[in-house]
């Protein structure tokens, strides 16, 4: 279900919205601000949709030209913090986490307060309810002063065996790392100097050479590139001499695998949990997922299945992690299928691969009010459009005329052509699309609302 278009957090593994959206709605209550959002750059029309459809609107949405690491998100955050607000408190979060708990989440937040208003780093320890090996642990040392449930953080553990995670569990003065962070945004950038300067340095210049893109802030490549990359917990918070840890039991999660989705997930009275349209005969212990067909399981215990539109998991719940296995040889089909979205966003809207076949593919496609495609042409490919709802503007060389719904035109190969929603209502249509080369890559844009010429 995770492809790099679309990666877990976008997906509504933890209920009826995605878990990005969980995160944003979590702390959009009093006493926030407005979120400043850190993503890969081939998201964020997909982040600016999902904000949409929650109603929130972000104070910045910046985007990585590549990966480092959870310190330089924490880096370019603060960076765009202490430029407007100097001593605000910043709170970091992972948008992949379910929290069942929300209350507490809060209220371990505005204990954490007291200790990050005195140039602590914070760090939200959760409450083992088993001995688990797949996260890190937190030791928690002698209380912060005029701080009520803050302890300083004596040690940091990543991932131990079974029998320390079970010794830990057992003493009672290790935490989970939920990587949730309070601290002010000075006084991370003071302790980044100390002990990462390389990392400060490389961010410092890829905001400060960054560029307003739209309703983005795209980092300088160049420099971003060469910042080193690490975590928050090791290149910070496992040497500073100010880290924190407010323990807190909130029912969290982090949504890594399919074993950890099932564990938070509501149960029935067999101990299945059941996403979708599904149907059970003599199932026990398992998770069952279907997107939009009836999935019908029959005689299984402990397992996970998983039905998407275009894949289907089944799998021993024990050794569900190793699809990554099954990705690895899925990366090397040359139809990469297993590694594309269904359902792509772009600026103007979005569009959904109904059906492959050799030479054609059909799309359906939603257009915004108001919004257009860019002017472009294809060198291996022809198109038909069929208007399904609304009304289309439509431009094909030195023509230009309305499409109402059922009406329909053709675009012929190298024909230069636009489309653009011109009723106050999403506009629908069908493409099919003809030709020796389909690939997304054919697309010569000559013209574009969005900056992508």
């Amino acid at each position: 279900m995770s492809r790099p278009a679309r990666p877990k957090q976008f997906l509504p593994l933890g209920g009826e919205r995605s878990l990005f959206q969980d995160t944003i709605r979590r702390v959009s209550g009093p006493g926030f601000a407005a979120p400043i959002i850190i993503c890969n750059q081939e998201h964020r029309f997909l982040v600016a949709e999902q904000l949409r459809e929650i109603g929130v609107r972000p104070r910045a949405v910046i985007l990585e030209p590549v990966g480092r690491n959870t310190a330089a998100a924490a880096t370019v955050a603060a960076l765009a913090i202490v430029e407007k607000e100097p001593g605000a408190l910043m709170l970091l979060l992972a948008s992949d986490h379910i929290v069942k708990r929300p209350a507490r989440f809060l209220a371990a937040v505005r204990r954490a307060r007291a200790a990050a208003e005195r140039d602590f780093l914070v760090c939200l320890g959760v409450a083992p309810n088993g001995p688990h090996t797949g996260y890190g642990y937190i030791r928690k040392g002698k209380a912060v002063a005029h701080a009520d449930g803050c302890f300083r953080a004596a040690a940091f553990v990543e991932k131990p065996s079974l029998k320390k995670a079970m010794a830990y569990v057992a003493g009672g003065k290790y935490f989970w790392n939920a990587s949730i962070f309070l601290f002010r945004a000075p006084s991370y950038l003071e302790e980044l100097a100390r002990h990462a300067p390389a990392v400060l340095a490389a961010c410092r210049k890829a905001f400060s050479k960054g560029a307003r893109d739209l309703d983005f802030f795209r980092l300088d490549k160049k420099a971003f590139q060469r910042c080193p990359s690490g975590s928050i917990d090791v290149l910070v918070m496992e040497r500073t001499s100010r880290a924190a840890v407010v323990p807190v039991d909130m029912d969290w999660t982090d949504a890594g695998s399919w074993v950890t989705i099932w564990e938070s997930g509501r149960k029935d009275a067999a101990g299945n949990v059941r996403v979708g349209n599904v149907k059970t005969h003599d199932v026990k212990g398992s998770y069952l997922h279907s997107d939009a067909l009836t999935l019908a399981v029959v005689g299984l215990d402990d397992m996970v299945v998983v039905a998407t539109e275009d894949a289907v998991l089944v799998a021993p719940r024990a050794r569900a992690e190793e699809v990554r296995r099954v990705a690895e040889l899925a990366e090397k089909d040359e139809a990469g299928a297993v590694f594309s979205a269904v359902t792509v966003h772009r600026p103007w809207g979005s569009y959904r691969t109904l059906k492959r076949g050799d030479r054609f593919q059909v799309k359906q496609i939603t257009v915004k009010p108001g919004a257009a495609l860019s002017l472009q042409y294809h060198r291996r490919r022809a198109e038909h459009w069929i208007i399904v709802a609304g009304r289309a503007k439509v431009w094909r060389d030195d023509e230009q005329f309305v499409l109402e719904e059922n009406q329909s035109t053709f675009i012929p190969v190298r024909a230069k052509h636009r489309l653009q929603n011109v009723g106050k209502t999403p506009l629908h249509l069908i493409e099919v699309q003809s030709g020796d080369y389909l690939g997304e890559d054919d697309i010569v844009r000559l013209e574009d609302l969005y900056g992508r010429t």
